[in-house]
């Protein structure tokens, strides 16, 4: 049976393959074949994720997908989790979360007793969703309540932005200015960066010289 790994970050600060050993090694000893590899450093209370899209194009029915944790999946309000729980169900896959046993057994075909598990498995992923939800707006609030509190000590504090990272910034310039003509995708693999942040400082770039 082939699995779709679906590997997830929040930030480009953190690493979204730090998980792809384990969940190759659980695919392993499972006797599940990896067809696909998807990472991306992107919200989880974002339904629009380009490579979970592709991975829901992608992947065929009855085959699995595998992630290493419900909030690795989703982080979303009730309404988009019911959205994506639909679309993984219309399109035949199985859900396998490596860290809730429950969900081991849609790997293997189910009978009486498999059909009770899966019950009970539904409602645990929903209850573990809801509760990377609330884990999500819990940590939105403490960070709003602690700018409030900084605000009411200090009226005239305010968030310091990040600091542009002068060693990236000049180690893109550096490769855009000797090779001109090499994409973005190329710049970026080389400055170990995103390409985003590629762009973005071609666009600083064209500001300086403007």
């Amino acid at each position: 049976m082939n699995a779709h790994l679906y590997l997830r970050a929040s930030t480009k600060d953190q690493d979204a393959n730090r998980a792809k050993a384990s969940l190759e090694a659980f695919a392993s000893e499972k006797g599940l074949v990896i067809a696909g590899i998807y990472s991306e450093n992107i919200s989880g209370t974002k339904l629009n994720r380009p490579e979970l899209l592709r991975l829901l194009d992608t992947a065929e029915k009855g085959e699995v997908l595998l992630v290493e944790s419900v909030d690795r999946l989703s982080r979303l309000s009730q309404a988009d989790w019911d959205t994506l729980k639909a679309t993984i169900k219309d399109k035949g896959l199985r859900l396998v979360i490596a860290d809730l046993p429950t969900s081991h057994m849609m790997v293997e075909d189910k009978g009486i007793t498999g059909q009770i598990m899966e019950v009970i498995n539904n409602m645990l992923l929903d209850l573990m969703a809801t509760m990377a939800r609330l884990d999500q707006e819990k940590r939105v609030e403490r960070i709003k309540q602690g700018l409030e509190n900084k605000k009411a000590a200090d009226p005239e504090w305010k968030p310091a932005g990040k600091a542009k990272n002068s060693a990236m910034w000049e180690k893109v310039a550096g490769l855009m200015a000797k090779h001109p003509s090499m994409s973005a995708d190329q710049v970026a693999k080389l400055a170990d960066c995103g390409v985003a942040t590629v762009y973005r400082i071609k666009r600083e770039m064209k500001t300086a010289e403007a």
